[in-house]
């Protein structure tokens, strides 16, 4: 008796369980803030029925710190091209299976050969851009062309630094005719005496609203990533972007999967679903971010799809470096911003 109440309590809760509805896949991603536009998730969510949380960073330091803690629970992350190196180095991404992908092919011949993902074997590039210098052309006497505006005593209060290590010391080690990527402590040291010298000449250090900031006029030159002034010159014609002469940085945004994923499988999904031409072109409209999809191309508006703030020319972007894993001379970068940081 006691047997037969078992089994037909056991079948009871496998027939109530049965009729519950299934339980729907989650997908937990850690991304950019502002690069991936809230539709496009929607979008997702509503092709595979799968749940996205997409929680944000606004650097690459932050983004390394949480996921070194352990226990992030995320299945996707979204670093840049050095980052990637850092992470692949530390074991945090999975070697990735392209056949899971479909739209793989999708990405243009130049991003699937990167330098710093031989094969593009941990990591999927996605949008890309360059990091330059913005001006508004009603507070500056000729157009701006170089790193060397950003230290000009004419324009003492009304210049902000991007609020970031490396992309400050972009500007300090290339205006003195060093490479973005130097790893000689002597080179090092003079960009931060050059930071230090510049302090007093800026109104801050800002990697949020500086591009409100150089639209209205309250800055004449800003350091800025070239995604994130896009609005303000489509707003205002009176606001320009530029590479300066010195080169400035090419950087590269993409997704990998976590070694420890919870759900792998909706982040193969995930990756495959954002490589659609259609759905690229749509990140690109939206962010103004220039995407690894050439078909998105022929997709989106005349006047982005030939904005040279978007897609550079070639001839534009060649003397651009592409900032990589400087390995243990972050140290020297590490300290020489902290000098920076608490100069006057």
């Amino acid at each position: 008796m006691k047997n037969r109440l078992s089994l037909s309590l056991a079948a009871s809760t496998l027939a109530l369980f049965a009729a519950l509805p299934a339980l729907a896949e989650d997908l937990r991603i850690y991304g950019w803030a502002g690069e991936m536009p809230d539709e496009v998730i929607s979008d997702f969510e509503k092709e595979t029925g799968i749940d996205v949380t997409f929680d944000t960073f606004d650097s690459n330091e932050s983004m390394i710190a949480k996921l070194d803690a352990g226990g992030s629970g995320y299945d996707l992350v979204n670093p840049s091209q050095y980052a990637v190196q850092i992470l692949i180095n530390r074991g945090k991404l999975v070697e990735l299976d392209h056949a899971k992908i479909e739209t793989y092919e999708k990405i243009g011949p130049t991003f699937r050969e990167v330098s710093y993902d031989t094969g593009n074997k941990y990591s999927i590039p996605y949008v890309w851009g360059t990091t330059g210098l913005a001006y508004n052309k009603t507070c500056v006497d000729a157009p701006i062309t170089s790193w060397k505006a950003l230290f000009d005593e004419k324009y003492k209060g009304r210049i902000y630094m991007l609020d970031n290590m490396l992309a400050a010391y972009i500007a300090g080690l290339q205006v003195n005719g060093f490479s973005a990527n130097s790893s000689d402590p002597a080179e090092i040291e003079k960009a931060t005496e050059t930071l230090i010298a510049q302090k007093p000449l800026l109104a801050g250090y800002n990697s949020t609203n500086f591009a409100d900031l150089v639209s209205s006029g309250e800055a004449c030159i800003v350091e800025s990533w070239s995604s994130s002034v896009l609005q303000a010159i489509a707003d205002n014609p009176d606001v320009v972007y530029v590479l300066p002469e010195e080169g400035g940085t090419m950087w590269i945004d993409g997704y990998g999967i976590l070694t420890d994923a919870p759900n792998p499988d909706a982040a193969y999904k995930f990756l495959a679903f954002i490589l659609r031409p259609e759905v690229a072109a749509k990140t690109t409209e939206l962010t103004k971010t220039a995407t690894v999809v050439p078909e998105s191309k022929a997709l989106l508006p005349k006047e982005i799809a030939e904005n040279p703030a978007v897609f550079p020319a070639e001839s534009t972007i060649a003397n651009a470096d592409f900032i990589l894993d400087l390995g243990d001379a972050m140290k020297l970068y590490q300290d020489g911003w902290t000098k920076v940081k608490a100069a006057p």
